[in-house]
């Protein structure tokens, strides 16, 4: 994960969900594990240059 956002995470959004939803200790808050990006490029059928302009994206 980028240190920016693992930092960010560990810093800002930890504290606020133990605040959030009482959770007693730091172990009991959700971890991001993966993350994924989808793209719908349904036009691709009709419009094969459009799969090369999701690529460059």
């Amino acid at each position: 994960m980028n240190q920016r956002l693992q930092k960010f995470y560990h810093e800002e959004v930890v504290p606020a969900l133990r605040q959030e939803f009482n959770y007693a200790n730091v172990m009991q808050v959700p971890r991001i594990t993966k993350v994924v990006i989808n793209i719908g490029v349904g036009e691709a059928l009709d419009n094969p240059k459009a799969l090369d302009g999701a690529v460059t994206t």
